[in-house]
């Protein structure tokens, strides 16, 4: 008879499909399924914002608190899309409509700090409760649960904090510490103190038992004061601690054989539809209908870490080359307005849509002959794993996670038969543009492309090898506090 699976609490502010702002969500929302085949059962602690109370309707309460930073709050059980989902039901916290994390004027909700320190101490007291061999903490709004974890009464479980995008630390005065319900000591240098502030994402850094971020390559460049973001010197402290394991896909979610938002369906086995799946996307974004431009995409956060500056820099290489883009996402309001500009000077060579629109994403993977992402710095990054599951080789910039995830399309690499996409350093628009010009030349180039496009597909970008990793993680965890 196989062993009782080892059973983990994860710990996130969001999760696909039932809340989601970005890349973590989908992280979260898949984890849990390739973990289940390496005998790791995984519970998602959630806040209980307005749509996730929707969807676990009903559910049953398993736990009572009386009091959580100004009011009751009850932890509920249901399971939901699949998931194994503990909701903690607080309307004081939680009741609210929109973002998760920002108030209808764009500004942050003025106690996030008790919002997500609310979501640690239950994660510390159910792990206690229920038995939890183990918390897996994302990102800094789960940050505070190590602390409650340190501070809080026996049985110690121990955790793993996983930083998806060193950049947001949830920092925040320390005027809020008082009210955490932590003892004095825990506002320290060695502990949650981060420059005179309370640091969500210091806390879970120091207090967890491991660390892991989201690629090899990223592992390395936050323990740099270039990457560390003012952390890299407690990261270099804990380097025998830190793991770097690349993020995946759910294979079955992200599947272009299957995928209803596709206007035409295909495979590895019959990639020949997308070209449908192009000519959908073009009238669909007012662009010209020429099967024969290539069509670059770029799907996300219209930000400077993204460098959706420098495509606006290397527009030049991409139009005087006889190429088309299409843009999809929101983000810096005076990036959005150079997007939206462009379009208008450059019609039917250009289609903006500024939205977050993941049936349209979808669209732009399955039709895109190329996917731009030009991060600055990206810790995994899912674009680049979505555009090789849809067939559209991803143009990346050297760093993090699109570094492990994407074989450069060399003259050696193309001999071997290896390339899967493009890679530019240093990440200027200069060396973009080039490499944009690269990509158009290998595009006409038929047969090379085809044969890109056939590694694309090939690729396994699933959780499956980064799920044993995980779960040896949580295994050494057990053994060691059994």
């Amino acid at each position: 008879m196989p062993p009782a699976p080892l059973r983990v609490l994860a710990v996130a502010s969001e999760c696909y499909p039932l809340v989601k702002t970005g890349g973590l969500a989908d992280v979260v929302g898949a984890l849990p399924a390739a973990l289940a085949a390496e005998a790791v059962a995984v519970t998602t602690l959630l806040p209980g914002y307005p749509k996730v109370m929707e969807a676990v309707g009903g559910a049953a309460p398993v736990r009572s608190l009386p009091d959580l930073f100004g009011g009751p709050a009850r932890v509920l059980a249901a399971r939901a899309e699949g998931l194994e989902l503990r909701v903690l039901d607080a309307p004081h916290l939680y009741a609210r409509p929109g973002n998760p994390y920002l108030a209808p004027d764009g500004s942050e909700w003025g106690d996030n700090a008790l919002r997500f320190a609310g979501l640690g101490a239950a994660a510390a007291l159910l792990a206690r409760a229920e038995g939890f061999a183990a918390v897996h903490a994302h990102d800094w709004q789960a940050g505070l649960a190590g602390a409650y974890l340190r501070y809080g009464p026996a049985p110690r479980v121990p955790s793993v904090f996983t930083i998806h995008n060193l950049a947001f630390q949830g920092q925040f005065p320390a005027t809020f510490f008082p009210r955490l319900g932590l003892p004095p000591a825990a506002f320290a240098m060695a502990g949650l103190e981060h420059y005179g502030s309370v640091g969500f994402l210091k806390s879970g850094l120091w207090f967890a038992d491991r660390i892991t971020t989201v690629s090899p390559t990223y592992a390395a460049e936050i323990r740099t004061p270039e990457g560390g973001m003012g952390l890299d010197g407690l990261l270099r402290g804990r380097s025998d601690s830190l793991h770097g394991i690349l993020n995946g896909l759910d294979p079955e979610e992200w599947n272009p054989a299957t995928d209803a938002r596709l206007p035409a369906r295909f495979s590895a086995a019959d990639p020949a539809p997308r070209a449908a799946n192009k000519a959908a996307l073009q009238r669909r974004l007012g662009l010209a209908a020429d099967p024969d431009a290539p069509l670059f995409a770029f799907v996300g956060r219209l930000a400077w870490q993204k460098g959706m500056d420098l495509v606006l820099e290397a527009l030049p290489a991409l139009l005087g080359n006889g190429a088309q883009l299409a843009i999809l996402g929101t983000g810096d309001a005076a990036l959005e307005a150079r997007c939206l500009g462009a379009t208008a000077a450059n019609p039917g060579r250009i289609g903006t849509m500024i939205a977050f629109d993941e049936a349209l994403a979808r669209f732009c993977y399955g039709g895109a002959d190329l996917v731009l992402v030009p991060s600055r710095f990206e810790p995994c990054g899912l674009a680049q794993l979505c555009a090789l599951r849809y067939g559209a080789p991803p143009l990346v910039a050297r760093v993090g996670g699109l570094a492990d995830t994407v074989i450069d399309a060399n003259e050696m690499a193309l001999a071997a038969g290896a390339g899967t996409g493009l890679q530019f350093a240093p990440v200027t628009a200069e060396m973009l543009g080039a490499t944009i010009q690269r990509g158009i030349g290998l595009w006409r180039d038929r047969a090379a492309w085809r044969r890109i496009q056939a590694n694309a597909l090939a690729t396994d970008v699933s959780w499956r090898r980064s799920a044993r990793r995980y779960a040896a993680l949580f295994q050494e965890l057990a053994a060691t506090d059994a």
